[in-house]
C-alpha cells in the first residue's frame, strides 16, 4: 500500500507541477497597467479643425487581421484558435490597409490591432497600417500575455490593443484608460486588460477640444463587466462635455445596439450573445449612431456562407456623440467579412 501511495504522489507531483510552474509564471509576468497611462504615439499631423466643419471617422474591428470570410473561432462555436496560415494575415493587413487609404477618413478608430503576437506572426500590424496610410496614430495595449495556455493547441504570446489613426493635429498626449475587469485571479492572467484611448484635436480660435474615445467592451463575460465598463465611459464622456468639449465614442461595443435584433435576431442562444445597449443610458441631447441596413459583425461559429441558416449577423459597432455633434450620416459598409469578422463602420459628423 505505501509503495501504491508513493506511486501515486509521485505521479500527482509531476502532473501538478508544470501547471505550478505556469501560473506562477503567468502571475510574475501579469500585464499590469495603471488607471490611466500616456498611450504610444507616432507622427503628429498638422491638419486642424473648425467648428462647423464637417468630419468623417471609420470604426473597425480588424479582427488582428486573422479572422477574414474563411475563419471561424473556438470561444463562438468553431474549431479555429489562431489563423490558418500567414499568408492568410499578410492579405488580409494588404486588404485592410487599402481600404483605410482609399476612405480618406479624418479619423480611424481601430480594434484588435497586433503589435507582436505568435498568431500573427509577430507582425507589426500598427506600423504597417501607419506606413501604408500616411496617418499618425495613438495606441493602446489592452491584451498582453506572455503566453495564452487554452486551448489545443494554445493561442501562445498575444500582444494586441486599439488604435486611433488620424490626419489631424493632436491637441496633447493621448491617454490610455484602464476600465474594470470582471475576471479574478487565475482567469485574470491569460485574459484582457480592456481600456479606453483618448485622443484629443484642438478646434482651432478656441479653447476646445474634439475628445474622440475608442472602445472595445467586454466580450466572454456574464454581462456585469459591459455594464461596469459602460459605466464607466459614459462617466468619462459627460466629465469631457462638462468641459465644454465636443465628444464622440466609436468602436465595438460587444452589445447590440437598440431595434437590431428584430432585423438580426438570436438565432441559437447557446451560442455567444452580445449585451444590449439600452438608450437610457444616454443623458438628454445625447445620440447613438449606428446602421441597422447591415450588419457591423457575424459570429464565428463557421466560414462565413450568407447562405446558410446558421450564419449569425449582429449590430454591435458604432458610435456615441455628445449634444453639440450632429451626426449626418452613418452607415456600415457591407465588405462581406472579407478581410475581418467585422464590416466597418462610417459616420459624418458637424461640430456645432
Amino acid at each position: 500500500m505505501k509503495r501504491i501511495l508513493k506511486i501515486a504522489g509521485i505521479t500527482l507531483f509531476i502532473i501538478l507541477l508544470p501547471i505550478a510552474s505556469l501560473l506562477v509564471f503567468l502571475t510574475v509576468t501579469e500585464y499590469r497597467p495603471g488607471n490611466k497611462e500616456a498611450a504610444d504615439t507616432k507622427i503628429h499631423m498638422e491638419n486642424a479643425l473648425a467648428a462647423g466643419q464637417s468630419v468623417r471617422i471609420l470604426s473597425w474591428n480588424t479582427g488582428y487581421a486573422g479572422l477574414d470570410a474563411r475563419a471561424d473561432f473556438f470561444m463562438d462555436g468553431g474549431t479555429m484558435v489562431n489563423p490558418e496560415n500567414q499568408e492568410t494575415v499578410e492579405q488580409n493587413l494588404s486588404a485592410i490597409s487599402g481600404f483605410l487609404k482609399q476612405g480618406g477618413y479624418d479619423i480611424c478608430f481601430l480594434q484588435e490591432v497586433d503589435r507582436n503576437s505568435s498568431r500573427t506572426g509577430g507582425k507589426d500590424e500598427l506600423s504597417f497600417y501607419g506606413g501604408q496610410t500616411g496617418l499618425g496614430y495613438s495606441y493602446a495595449a489592452n491584451y498582453r500575455c506572455r503566453f495564452v495556455p487554452y486551448p489545443l493547441p494554445p493561442i501562445g504570446k498575444i500582444d494586441s490593443g486599439i488604435a486611433t489613426m488620424s490626419n489631424l493635429k493632436m491637441a496633447k498626449k493621448p491617454e490610455r484608460i484602464s476600465l474594470p475587469c470582471p475576471f479574478s485571479w487565475p482567469v485574470r492572467l491569460a485574459n484582457l486588460k480592456r481600456c479606453l484611448l483618448t485622443t484629443r484635436y484642438p478646434i482651432e480660435g478656441t479653447d476646445k477640444e474634439l475628445v474622440a474615445v475608442n472602445l472595445h467592451l467586454e466580450a466572454y463575460d456574464d454581462g456585469e463587466g459591459k455594464k461596469a465598463q459602460t459605466d464607466a465611459l459614459m462617466n468619462l464622456l459627460q466629465e469631457e462635455y462638462k468641459k465644454g468639449n465636443y465628444v464622440i465614442a466609436g468602436g465595438d461595443f460587444n452589445q447590440t445596439f437598440p431595434g437590431s435584433l428584430e432585423v438580426f435576431p438570436i438565432k441559437n442562444p447557446e451560442l455567444w450573445t452580445p449585451g444590449i445597449v439600452n438608450e437610457d443610458i444616454l443623458p438628454e441631447g445625447w445620440h447613438l449612431a449606428y446602421d441597422t441596413a447591415s450588419p457591423s459583425c457575424r459570429l464565428l461559429n463557421q466560414p462565413y456562407n450568407p447562405k446558410s441558416a446558421d450564419t449569425q449577423y449582429y449590430v454591435i459597432d458604432g458610435f456615441i456623440v455628445s449634444p453639440n455633434i450632429k451626426p449626418d450620416i452613418v452607415k456600415t459598409i457591407d465588405l462581406g467579412f472579407s478581410s475581418s469578422d467585422h464590416n466597418p463602420v462610417e459616420l459624418q459628423i458637424t461640430l456645432e
